[in-house]
């Protein structure tokens, strides 16, 4: 589930920036090569994203729609073939997992084609690639103490 805390921070500052800057300003890349954006998603309106991946990556697309109407959104993502791998409507949050059959570039798109008045702030955070270990040097099994 996405970090609802961090995306309802970032969708406070969409309403004083802007989504042009905001969406440059999220791109925040992290271990495993992850990328989270905030951006707003107008009515009629369908927004893509980009991702070159390596064939036999495991990759994972979190989303949620933090602000707008029904809280809903279309999710479509494709292989560089033009394959549909996932397809969701009027979603409000969801979570995809897949291991990259090609190498190429994937696409996935958010729209709101369907609504004719209400724009909606979408969160997404796209995980390319496994998540570093916590602990590197630990290489037994232990409970987690502070």
């Amino acid at each position: 589930m996405p970090r609802l805390g961090y995306a309802q921070r970032w969708a406070a500052a969409a309403g004083r920036w802007g989504c042009g800057l905001l969406a440059l300003l999220l791109l925040v890349p992290g271990p495993g090569g992850a990328s989270e954006i905030t951006f707003e998603l107008p009515d009629n309106a369908k927004q893509c994203f980009y991702e070159d991946i390596a064939q036999g990556t495991k990759c994972t697309l979190e989303f949620q729609v933090i602000t707008g109407g029904h809280y809903d959104v279309d999710c479509r993502l494709e292989d560089p073939d033009g394959k549909v791998l996932y397809k969701e409507m009027k979603k409000q949050y969801d979570s995809f997992t897949f291991t990259a059959s090609k190498n190429g570039t994937y696409k996935f798109c958010f729209s709101n084609e369907f609504s004719t008045f209400t724009h909606k702030t979408v969160y997404f955070d796209f995980q390319v690639g496994e998540d570093p270990p916590l602990f590197p040097s630990e290489n037994r099994v232990s409970a987690l103490t502070q």
